[in-house]
């Protein structure tokens, strides 16, 4: 497959990553915070990615993958997570710390080299902090969860956003970790933004 410029990698990875757990599709604004770039600079991106068939996108409207632009972001979402999972069980770095290196090991890292990595590890369902890795075929499947901050009864933890390693620590310290049972009275005693980083479902 020809060379996929990392930039357009990262736009189409962001644009998946922003709806896998919520309904509501990101707009240019959106997209700008989250890539931490100015919002002109976004708008001439995404009039690029229309042009290359990897998005959809009205004036002022939200940008939306087209079916290419799914795969290629389910190829980088695939990449990303595994790097994250071999970071931790095969070279013993933490949770927190795996973002960034996987940030930039996922644009390099080989198929060849990937595949391998992902036999190694047993072909692993899921990465460190619960969001699942697509197969190869580009197949993903995502758990049922809802976010703490909507689950008064607490459940068991399936996925913790990895936006914040200070968080992760947090976490970590408190034992609450993927897998991890969070009761009524647990919930109650976590941070605000801890709520709105944890999704549970019931507990097994």
């Amino acid at each position: 497959m020809p060379a996929v410029p990392t930039a357009i990698e990262d736009y189409v990875k962001v644009i998946y990553g922003h709806t896998e757990w919520q309904p509501e599709p990101i707009t240019t604004t959106g997209l700008a915070a989250r890539l931490g770039l100015a919002a002109s600079s976004v708008t001439e991106m995404v009039k690029k990615l229309v042009a290359q068939g990897l998005v959809a996108h009205e004036p002022y409207g939200a940008i939306e993958l087209t079916p290419e632009g799914q795969a290629l972001a389910l190829r980088m979402v695939r990449r990303h997570r595994l790097i994250e999972t071999w970071l931790v069980h095969a070279i013993g770095y933490s949770w927190d710390e795996v973002h960034d290196e996987a940030e930039v090991l996922e644009h390099s890292m080989s198929d060849r080299l990937l595949d391998a990595i992902d036999a190694q590890l047993g072909h692993p369902a899921s990465d460190p902090h619960g969001d699942p890795i697509p197969t190869a075929d580009g197949t993903i499947h995502r758990p049922t969860a809802v976010v703490l901050a909507d689950a008064a009864a607490g459940g068991q933890v399936i996925r913790i956003s990895d936006r914040d390693p200070l968080l992760l620590r947090y976490l970590e310290a408190e034992g609450i970790l993927v897998g991890a049972p969070i009761t009524a009275e647990r919930r109650a005693q976590l941070a605000p933004e801890a709520l709105d980083s944890i999704w549970v479902g019931p507990i097994a």
